[in-house]
């Protein structure tokens, strides 16, 4: 019997930072993520690094290239902060899994890792924070070609929560989508040996992850002008939970916004089906 599919995940988070998820029910990152790849290919196996924690290395024994894929989570450090030795470590990490070949996927800050690792640039979006959905994504030409859009739709949107964009991609890298708050809303990057496809939003969000993490940001979101007040917030976050328990609620995706793009698992993690089939299977044929 073949041995099944093994994807590292390495969520970025400090511990801070993942327990302030946790503690606001928003979910850990790395959990998320092999809820996610578990759900698009039964049966993988999902180890979780997080390289933010001092000392944190993969176990004894266990090399980068014996995983057949790898995952990359959001995160809320600053992937251009060279001082920062948390950021570092997970820029290394990036270069050796392009070194080894390894194919990786990435969400948010595992797109602007993908980047920065194979020599581009990653600064503050100068629109600020898009948050919430991040509306009318649209494919370029080269990523209506790409096979990481297999079955999607041209114009499409998408959990986010950024701050950051990418301003320059590196020799290698195919831009694959956009829309108006962010130049760069996905990528595809083939550098030394490796590919690394990833997305700019979060396929791994279900509604109730982005209302907790709406929660988790209120006071944030208030002096952004998101909301007004912290009821308005409260409200929002309470619709959006209310939607995620009751799909069929066609009054509050109506008032929302809110479609199969966002509803619809199977279309929101097409892009993490189509890198699983069309990228890590042929890797391990290989």
């Amino acid at each position: 019997m073949a041995n099944p599919v093994r994807f590292l995940i390495i969520d970025g988070y400090a511990k801070e930072g993942r327990d302030e998820l946790i503690v606001n029910k928003a979910g850990c990152a790395g959990e998320l993520y092999a809820d996610m790849f578990r759900y698009n290919l039964p049966g993988c196996e999902c180890d979780i690094l997080f390289p933010s924690d001092p000392g944190a290395t993969l176990e004894p024994g266990v090399s980068l290239e014996q995983y057949d894929g790898i995952g990359w989570t959001g995160c809320s450090l600053t992937v251009y902060d060279d001082k920062d030795e948390r950021v570092t470590r997970q820029l290394e990490l990036a270069r050796q899994a392009y070194e080894k070949g390894v194919p990786s996927f990435g969400t948010c800050w595992g797109a602007q890792v993908a980047i920065v690792a194979a020599g581009g640039i990653v600064r503050a979006n100068p629109r600020g924070r898009e948050m919430g959905l991040a509306r009318k994504i649209m494919l370029t030409p080269e990523g209506r070609a790409h096979p990481f859009y297999v079955g999607r739709s041209s114009v499409f949107d998408g959990f986010t929560s950024h701050l950051d964009e990418v301003t320059h991609l590196p020799p290698g890298a195919l831009r694959l989508s956009t829309n108006a708050f962010t130049n760069v809303q996905s990528v595809a990057v083939d550098h030394k040996r490796g590919s690394f496809w990833a997305l700019q939003y979060h396929p791994e969000y279900s509604l109730y992850n982005m209302a907790r993490l709406v929660f988790c940001r209120i006071d944030k979101l208030i002096t952004g002008g998101f909301f007004k007040t912290r009821d308005d917030a409260l409200d929002y976050v309470a619709k959006l939970e209310t939607l995620h328990a009751h799909p069929e609620r066609k009054d509050l995706a109506w008032l929302l916004g809110i479609d199969q793009d966002i509803l619809d698992q199977n279309v929101r993690q097409t892009e993490v089906k189509n890198w699983i089939e069309r990228l890590v299977l042929p890797h391990i044929r290989r």
